[in-house]
């Protein structure tokens, strides 16, 4: 597992892009029959991927954790990009098609990821954050998902918001997760943008062909940066920054958030009249 520490506003206007990539972008989310995780000292979320393609893998157990298991302190959500999978929670098996995610309690200590066909293997994107409480493990389909309709061709932002792991579709201590997918011809996401101090954030680009891009722009409204991203790779945004992207072509992002509250329209909106 590889760490990231946390740096302020301050630190983050004095980075070039080489250093903006190495804090905040994580560019290996999946690789055949491994799983691969990064943990950032913002909120002390787990980004990560799990590729099961002709072996099942299970889920680690860092020693950076310092845990008797990974989930005896902790909570994880769990979206698949891939082909149809399972993921076998303490001897109860879950099938997950393309979108469909499953929420996994704390205290539950054996998670194995496996692909139901290898020719087209699943990818188990995942978020992971401190959990106090103990809560049922469940599957959400996007049909179960709270869904919000925002933005509009005219600004080229319309967008369908899958809201699967939050509060008013099942029970969370910190963590919350949705699926973001672009109408036809738009291209911003999140855009007007925001911050929230009290949550921070992760994005995760998908669906986007390899020879395109999405420009991750962060940083303070008055002192943004960008952070040019490809297909299935994420990227941290402190609690401090604004988080929004425009794709050179069509594609999906996940974002995840972890915090100090639960309340979705808890955020400090940023005028784009402002935006420097």
């Amino acid at each position: 597992m590889e760490t990231r520490y946390a740096l302020g506003p301050e630190e983050v206007k004095k980075m070039d892009t080489a250093q903006l990539r190495k804090a905040f972008l994580i560019e290996q989310i999946f690789s055949p029959n491994k799983i691969n995780l990064t943990l950032t000292h913002y909120d002390r979320l787990i980004i990560g991927g799990s590729m099961p393609v002709s072996q099942s893998i299970e889920l680690p157990n860092p020693a950076d954790l310092r845990a008797a298991y990974f989930l005896e302190r902790r909570e994880l959500g769990i979206i698949n990009v891939g082909g149809n999978g399972v993921i076998e929670v303490d001897g109860t098996k879950y099938e997950l098609a393309y979108k469909e995610a499953l929420y996994i309690g704390k205290g539950r200590q054996k998670v194995i990821f496996s692909s139901m066909d290898a020719n087209k293997p699943a990818l188990f994107y995942m978020n992971s954050a401190p959990a106090h409480a103990e809560y049922p493990t469940q599957k959400i389909t996007l049909q179960e998902a709270e869904i919000a309709e925002m933005g509009s061709s005219e600004t080229s932002n319309r967008r369908t918001i899958n809201k699967l792991i939050i509060e008013s579709v099942l029970p969370t201590c910190r963590l919350q997760m949705g699926l973001t997918e672009l109408h036809t011809g738009s291209i911003w996401n999140t855009m007007p943008t925001h911050t929230h101090d009290r949550r921070m954030e992760a994005y995760f680009y998908f669906n986007l062909n390899e020879d395109q891009a999405v420009s991750h722009f962060m940083g303070e409204p008055s002192e943004t940066r960008h952070i040019w991203v490809h297909n299935n790779q994420a990227v941290i945004s402190p609690n401090w920054s604004i988080h929004s992207g425009a794709g050179t072509a069509s594609y999906s992002f996940i974002w995840g958030m972890s915090g100090e509250n639960l309340d979705y329209t808890d955020m400090d909106a940023c005028s784009i009249s402002t935006l420097k």
